[in-house]
């Protein structure tokens, strides 16, 4: 635990002699469970094991109730029921609320009627469902794009197709947020890594002219709305370095459709850029879509090849009939529907502003469905997402190593469906939260 969560340095001293204790008295315990026999191998050095351990005794040891985990009774909107008692939500995806729509709900239900749970293996093996091309087609066309691919998983999404695309002689550069997803598809591929400081585009400039000479191909990775930050790029200027540097464009819009445009379709629309101008779009089904799964859009040329080639893809069973008719669904709601998208914009940038005002810190975010909190610490970011669940608040922390240290924050998610009142009231628990904490519970 290098950054220490936010502790002193006696408090780290102390939290890691009790860790070694207790290893100690489990290799005590594990020895003496199988007197004469061979110890098994256990699992303490992999990698980040040790950091893992030592923020549970950390949790256990400054008593912070875990916010991981917990089960929701019904429907996560903006309220949600845990355990017998109600709370304002904040942190769920459920950006235009149509997770639980009846329309949406009805679109799963008949498909499980006609197609059954599962296609069972993978579509190039147990064949097509009518829904997926639908899906496909009508997410190829939010885009303009000439064709779309689904896969079961927006993280094996990226993984596979970063992965899949790129080789040992290519250069992938990225934004240094970029989801852990196009890292993984990064480190699997074999290309040169390079990331760039966060939404910077001049330094993303600087490290593709530096990286490109003596790579194969090029690819320049960037989030249409940053799930961390809340904030977005300028769409343009990364199109004008992909061009000028013969790379190709990939955009994460995982938290972009629904939330950005004036009626969702994503980065392109609000800032009125060609789509064509980004030559693979890639998206989660799990968010404004209420469903599960990830997609790519692009030419036909890469759909097909990866069709047929992508090992997520191929070797991984098709998008559940269910879910496929959910995502669909929900898209043409949020087509007809654009409202859904201005009152979450409406939402996004009244929470934000009212949490401003009361003197909080919510980064560089645009106020479009992501508000971060910045608490600097660690435990100060679990003490005060622990108080608010107190007080009837569920939002989550985000804690190193998701974020350094001194970036630690509470995470509010916003939906269409929040009201004035209860952001307002939301804003009023934090400042209470925060006025409550003595330094010892802020800091550790």
């Amino acid at each position: 635990m290098t950054q220490g969560f936010g502790l002193s340095a006696g408090a780290r001293i102390a939290l890691l002699q009790r860790l070694a204790k207790r290893r100690a008295r489990q290799d005590d315990a594990g020895e003496a469970a199988a007197p004469g026999r061979a110890k098994r191998r256990g699992f303490s050095d992999l990698p980040g094991m040790r950091d893992f351990a030592l923020m549970q005794t950390a949790v256990e040891e400054l008593d912070i109730e875990s916010p991981f985990f917990r089960a929701h009774n019904g429907i996560a909107g903006a309220t949600t029921v845990i355990g017998n008692a109600e709370y304002l939500n904040f942190s769920s995806y459920n950006y235009l609320a149509l997770n639980g729509d009846p329309r949406v709900t009805g679109a799963a239900v008949a498909a499980v009627g006609r197609y059954g749970v599962s296609p069972s293996a993978s579509r190039l093996v147990s064949g097509e469902r009518p829904i997926h091309h639908e899906l496909e087609a009508a997410i190829a066309a939010n885009y303009e794009a000439e064709a779309a691919l689904v896969m079961v998983s927006g993280h094996a999404t990226n993984v596979t197709v970063i992965g899949h695309l790129m080789g040992a002689r290519d250069v992938i550069v990225h934004d240094a947020s970029i989801h852990n997803s196009c890292t993984e598809g990064a480190r699997l591929s074999g290309a040169r890594r390079i990331p760039f400081a966060h939404n910077d585009w001049r330094a993303a400039e600087r490290e593709m002219a530096a990286a490109r000479r003596n790579a194969g191909r090029a690819l320049l990775v960037i989030e249409g709305h940053y799930s961390m930050d809340g904030d977005v790029p300028d769409l343009a200027r990364f199109v004008e370095i992909a061009r000028r540097h013969d790379a190709w464009l990939m955009v994460d819009e995982a938290h972009s459709l629904g939330v950005l445009g004036e009626t969702g379709r994503g980065i392109f629309e609000a800032q009125n850029v060609d789509p064509g101008e980004v030559d693979i779009w890639m998206g989660t089904l799990s968010k404004t879509l209420s469903g599960c799964g990830g997609f790519i859009a692009a030419g036909r040329d890469l759909i097909e090849w990866l069709r047929h080639t992508a090992p997520g893809f191929v070797y991984s069973v098709g998008l559940p009939p269910a879910l496929g008719a959910a995502a669909l669904e929900s898209l043409r709601i949020m087509q007809a529907e654009p409202w859904r998208v201005r009152q979450l914009q409406h939402n996004a940038r009244f929470f934000r502003d009212r949490a401003r005002a009361r003197g909080f810190d919510t980064g560089a975010s645009e106020g479009l469905a992501i508000v971060p909190i910045i608490t600097g610490s660690s435990v100060r970011a679990a003490r005060l997402s622990s108080a608010m669940f107190a007080r009837g608040v569920n939002v989550q922390p985000i804690v190193f190593p998701a974020v350094p240290e001194q970036a630690a924050r509470l995470r509010f998610f916003i939906s269409s469906e929040h009201t004035e009142a209860q952001l307002s009231r939301a804003v009023d628990v934090l400042a209470d939260a925060t006025a409550s904490l003595s330094p010892l519970e802020l800091h550790g």
